[in-house]
């Protein structure tokens, strides 16, 4: 193992980081940044992606260096934990505020009453018939990204754990911008330029999604994105698909378009580039809808409650 100190300058002050490179060179490094008063401590939770912040005080990361850094952590690592006591729904958005703006939400129903911003999820069961023999028909199961059903889905998620079973329940992320970099380049050229076209309800999904109301049907016509993104603050690639609303593929027939995208769905799933986040109450997840796809482990136990609150925050047109 080497040791390789750098040095990087945030808000016109000077510190220093750590990397601990393995022989193998995988990116697994633990960044402990001092001076100036920065306390953030940034953990990797795998070599895959994602990142746990310690040692973070929410109510001065506005007033400090560390809120630098924490922004390009998570552009670094595409994911994001903090280890927090359950938010308010005000403090959860002005956690959020720090890293964008939030959006209001598709589903009327589950925003709340003073802060429309934040959406309420409950994924239990509350019957032992609520929960199939089948998990694999359980949508949340799928493997997908927040919003792109939408011409400009949202760029990041925030969730919070409020109330989450004793077993199962995890949610599970992909980086799909290294799922990019693997492809041949016979892959990339064929997928260069092509398109897709995202649907609220498409029929390859496991299961049919939320019902909507007539306004929240107008506001989800069907969009067409680009198979290959480009990060509008990296600029680095990744694969764009979503296997509970990407439908087809624009420009080939049904059978090329199906067989493309199950291909692109079994290569970004892979466990290299997987990470299983096992909740605890009052855990923060921000994550990168334009790296990354998720889906939930939906086998845990009937009757224990699982609960969370999410902010999405706007993003740009997929290009």
């Amino acid at each position: 193992m080497r040791i390789e100190w750098f040095k990087f300058r945030v808000i016109g002050q000077s510190f220093y980081a750590r990397k601990f490179w393995t022989l193998r060179g995988a990116h697994r490094f633990v960044r402990e940044l001092v001076g100036f008063g920065m306390k953030a401590k940034i953990q990797p939770l795998s070599s895959a992606l994602g990142a746990e912040v310690t040692d973070l005080d929410i109510c001065e990361i506005a007033r400090g260096s560390d809120l630098a850094a924490v922004q390009e952590a998570f552009l670094e690592y595409h994911l994001l934990c903090f280890r927090l006591p359950p938010l308010s729904r005000s403090q959860f958005f002005n956690l959020a505020s720090l890293f964008g703006v939030p959006q209001l939400q598709l589903i009327r129903r589950e925003r709340d009453v003073d802060v429309p911003e934040v959406a309420i999820f409950v994924s239990t069961y509350e019957n032992p018939q609520d929960k199939p023999k089948d998990l694999g028909s359980v949508r949340l199961s799928g493997w997908h990204t927040d919003d792109s059903y939408f011409q400009i889905p949202a760029k990041a998620t925030l969730l919070q754990a409020l109330d989450i079973p004793e077993s199962g329940g995890e949610t599970r992320f992909c980086n799909t911008q290294a799922a990019y970099e693997d492809l041949s380049m016979e892959m990339k050229h064929k997928l260069d330029g092509k398109q897709a076209v995202h649907k609220y309800d498409t029929k390859r999904a496991v299961a049919s999604p939320k019902k909507l109301s007539n306004i929240e049907n107008s506001e989800t016509l069907d969009v067409v994105h680009p198979l290959v993104r480009t990060h509008d603050d990296t600029h680095a690639k990744a694969i764009y698909y979503n296997s509970n609303r990407t439908d087809s593929v624009v420009g080939i027939s049904s059978e090329e378009s199906n067989a493309l995208l199950d291909q692109l769905g079994v290569h970004i799933t892979q466990n290299k580039y997987r990470y299983d986040h096992e909740w605890r109450v009052g855990d923060v997840l921000l994550w990168d809808n334009r790296s990354l796809v998720h889906s939930v482990n939906v086998d845990f136990p009937v009757g224990q409650t699982r609960r969370h609150q999410r902010i999405l925050l706007k993003g740009c047109r997929p290009v």
